[in-house]
Order: structure tokens, then sequence, then C-alpha cells
């Protein structure tokens, strides 16, 4: 069997800490458990990658705002933000693991994810 390697599917997870990266993509998605819109965005430096979901609810929307503020994006009420906005913003994330219980399996799973943007 053949397995095409596309462009940035060679990297490793980033380390855990900070890390100054880029966003090279975003997905758009539903949660699997309750349908919750989200979009996970890929951060990304010449060591590796890590990627987070963002979820469109009232308790994801500080993250969000959080989010868009380190880009360099003014975030207004009334006015809506738009991801694309994001792709190839820089900003400096810390690395690190998240576990939690799996709602419909019951099974603890761990996620490595981005947390604390800051502005670079």
């Amino acid at each position: 069997m053949k397995i095409a390697v596309e462009k940035g599917q060679d990297k490793a997870l980033l380390a855990d800490g900070r890390q100054t990266v880029s966003i090279t993509n975003i997905d758009e998605g539903s949660s699997e458990y309750k349908g919750i819109p989200f979009f996970a965005v890929r951060f990304e430096n010449e060591d590796g990658y890590v990627s987070h979901r963002f979820y469109q609810s009232p308790a994801g929307m500080p993250a969000i705002v959080n989010l868009f503020e380190m880009a360099g994006i003014p975030v207004e009420e009334g006015k809506d933000l738009d991801t694309k906005q994001l792709i190839g913003k820089e900003m400096t994330i810390e690395v690190g693991e998240r576990s939690y219980t799996d709602p419909e399996s019951h099974n603890e799973r761990t996620l490595k994810q981005a947390v604390n943007f800051l502005a670079s």
C-alpha cells in the first residue's frame, strides 16, 4: 500500500511549554457528542504542530475572543468574526495536556492542546 504524505503531515506534535507558532490551517466541524459547532486551528512552527478546537458556545467564547485579540484582530460586539483572518497570524502559545472523561465510552482521554495565547 502507498500512503501519500501531504505538506505538514511529516511533523511531530509540539513539545509541552511555550512555543512561537503560525496558524497554518483551520477546519470546521461539530462536536461528536452534542453537535456544538467548532473550528480547529493548527498551530505550527519548524519543530511541529498542535491542533486546538474552539467551540462556538457561551463557555467557549472567551477563548475565541482571546485568540482573535492575540492575533491582532479586533473583536466588536455585533460584528461577526471570520476565522479565515487567522490564517498566517503568528503568536506565542503554551502547549500542554488536558484529560477528560469521554461522555460516550466513559474512558479517560488525554489531549495535547494550546492554551494561554500570547501576542508575539
